[in-house]
């Protein structure tokens, strides 16, 4: 297996660890907030969001979440580019979904354009250094793991919120 085959299998596992989640998840659990500001709907939203954006700098597309109107479907108020990264409680607190159809529809569409855009990917494309503001700077296949591994610890999260199920609504 090459490098950008193992990238993609690392794409799906986000979705494929928030399939295990979807029978459980009710409105209520989606927006409890169990002694935290994040909710399991905040979380999938966020690691979403997250994929989406970071993987739209780097393809050039714009977002999923405008170009095929989830900001509009969502309706959460949310500016153009936000995705989460250094809201305040409150505002996190404000991202309520009750749609849990809708969460997976983002979520499977953001793994799709990552999938799209490893496939036009070579394996020298991956050690393009893509960003130097950190030390060391940061490589296109860094940050691509980055990203999905980033969505995926959002994912065990809110896995764990939801198997603590009624005790997710004390705090």
């Amino acid at each position: 297996m090459d490098a950008i085959e193992i990238l993609k299998d690392l794409a799906r596992r986000p979705l494929e660890a928030a399939e295990g989640l979807r029978d459980s998840l009710t409105p209520e659990l989606l927006n409890a907030h169990p002694g935290h500001d994040n909710s399991i709907a905040w979380l999938l939203w966020h690691a979403a969001r997250e994929i989406d954006e970071q993987i739209s700098a780097l393809s050039g597309e714009e977002p999923v979440w405008t170009a095929r109107g989830f900001d509009e479907r969502f309706g959460l108020g949310t500016e153009r580019h936000e995705l989460g990264f250094g809201q305040s409680g409150q505002r996190a607190r404000s991202i309520v979904v009750d749609d849990v159809e809708l969460l997976y529809s983002h979520l499977e569409a953001v793994v799709d354009a990552q999938l799209a855009y490893l496939g036009t990917l070579t394996a020298e494309d991956l050690d393009d250094v893509i960003d130097e503001d950190w030390d060391p700077p940061v490589t296109r296949a860094a940050r691509l793991v980055s990203v999905s591994e980033d969505a995926l610890q959002h994912v065990g999260q809110a896995a764990y919120v939801a198997g603590m199920r009624d005790a997710a609504f004390v705090g």
